[in-house]
């Protein structure tokens, strides 16, 4: 128990297991009782049609599928009943035609030549048909050249004979190769598990293969049988809901040559998104496992099928692991196939998580919303950027400075930034704060005013020459503050 601590874990819990290796806990069906499937454990489906009238016609135009289709105990006795049958025919055949000729009086009349020498009674003629039908031939009785009659009925015999077995021998060997048998040696887990995988609630359950040889091109799909009632109000009794097991990513097609433990996410697409660990309680479905491939020995279709009712998902709990390394090779214990242990699993569903995670989630503040503002327009600036350093050389050369696109625009969105701290404010500003001399109320109305109007205060950066250019320089520099006015002065000259 200390080993398996270590290796799966102290918060894991392992269920107590029996003699036979099941390790599962005593079935929640015995309370309430035997629950009706659909589908048993050996695949059978518990199904059984009546009521068919003249329908019965159909199985007789199919006869070789019927055969096939019976239990064994109908087909030997049919095959046993066909070949007495066709015997006593045969052999009465010949009877007929020696009583007819007058075989059968002188028999023992040397100069007499008969149909077929040495029949003299119907134990005489069933020998001569065995003998003639399974190519004996002892040479005692033979069929002579004087009997016409003889030789068709010899025809019509091999002919027939040749039917008979064909079918019979036929029917018999296919239905010894059936592909059935071979699902005998595929195994399914007796319990399905809930429980957390990759984050996610997830139901499983475990398949393998007890043959060397591989199931080529296995296939596993999965339904789900629940009755419902639809909005117009009719009643399903056996709706078949598809369960997703890895359909869409490839994971259902198997590569089975360890056992593999099937997956099928639980969300919002899936029929157990309102499933719980409290409702399992109340709820009935039934789950349809199929595992198709084709056997490896003969080429043919193999179809195993087994289902999981609601009494059979152990929610919580995951599958023991089976296989370990050992000395150059993979080693597979059977013994714990069917094992499983608890696991912290949360008892709510997909859906009631999903509300509780998002009545818990709080609201975005405004801050985060503002920053993330403040953020594009800054990338939106450094874009802009790249295409002032595309503009002439001769304008280049105008405005002196390599970073006017850039400062400009700056300038210009100082109006969305108002509400922002002295830290926010752009570096011009700052430093007129600084100055000793102006209070806060005279700095917030000349900020104010130069927020209002940030063309004059970017057409101001601007070089002498530039401001010429640009045509009512001296009246838009008229309108700042003196000290600015000089600032501005000394950084262009």
């Amino acid at each position: 128990m200390s080993a398996l601590r270590r290796k799966l874990g102290d918060e894991y819990q392992v269920v107590s297991t029996s003699a036979s290796g099941g390790g599962l806990p005593p079935p929640r069906s015995a309370s309430r009782g035997k629950r009706q499937r659909f589908v048993d454990k050996n695949g059978r489906c518990n199904v059984q049609h009546g009521n068919l009238g003249g329908e019965t016609s159909r199985y007789l135009s199919d006869l070789f599928t019927t055969l096939v289709d019976l239990k064994w105990r109908w087909n030997l006795f049919i095959f046993i009943l066909t070949y007495t049958v066709a015997w006593l025919f045969m052999a009465s055949m010949w009877w007929v035609i020696a009583y007819m000729r007058g075989d059968l009086n002188k028999a023992h009349d040397d100069s007499y030549t008969p149909c077929v020498a040495n029949v003299y009674n119907f134990p005489s003629a069933f020998l001569f048909f065995i003998e003639t039908e399974a190519t004996i031939g002892y040479g005692y009785r033979y069929i002579t050249d004087k009997c016409p009659e003889g030789i068709i009925l010899f025809l019509f015999q091999s002919i027939l004979g040749s039917i008979v077995d064909a079918f019979l021998i036929g029917c018999m060997f296919i239905k010894m190769s059936q592909p059935k048998k071979r699902a005998e040696t595929l195994m399914f887990s007796e319990h399905a598990a809930i429980s957390m995988r990759d984050g996610k609630l997830t139901l499983m359950f475990r398949v393998g293969n007890l043959r060397n040889s591989h199931m080529v091109s296995a296939q596993i799909r999965c339904k789900l049988l629940k009755s419902r009632q639809t909005p117009e109000g009719e009643f399903l009794p056996l709706d078949q809901l598809e369960l997703d097991v890895g359909f869409s990513t490839g994971a259902d097609q198997l590569f089975l040559v360890s056992p593999l433990t099937i997956c099928h996410v639980i969300d919002s697409k899936s029929p157990f998104y309102d499933l719980s660990q409290r409702s399992m309680h109340t709820e009935q479905f039934e789950i349809v496992v199929i595992l198709e491939g084709i056997v490896e020995t003969t080429g043919m279709t193999c179809q195993a099928r087994t289902s999981y009712t609601e009494d059979e998902v152990l929610w919580g709990h995951r599958f023991f692991p089976v296989i370990s390394l050992e000395e150059g090779f993979f080693k597979v214990d059977y013994s714990q196939f069917h094992a499983t242990f608890e696991v912290p699993t949360p008892p709510y569903s997909v859906k009631e998580q999903e509300e509780m995670l998002l009545m818990s989630s709080p609201l975005i503040p405004p801050a985060v919303s503002n920053s993330k503002e403040r953020n594009s327009s800054v990338e939106c600036l450094d874009g802009l950027d790249e295409v002032g350093t595309k503009l002439p050389s001769k304008l280049q050369k105008i405005t002196g400075r390599d970073d006017f696109p850039k400062k400009l625009l700056r300038m210009s969105s100082t109006t969305s930034e108002k509400a922002y701290s002295m830290g926010d404010l752009p570096m011009k500003l700052q430093r007129i704060s600084s100055v000793p001399g102006n209070s806060e109320e005279k700095l917030g109305s000349k900020t104010t005013k130069m927020m209002s109007d940030p063309m004059s205060q970017s057409v101001a950066e601007l070089p002498p020459k530039l401001q010429k250019l640009s045509g009512g320089g001296g009246r838009m520099e008229g309108n700042l503050p003196p000290k600015l006015r000089k600032m501005n002065s000394d950084r262009f000259t």
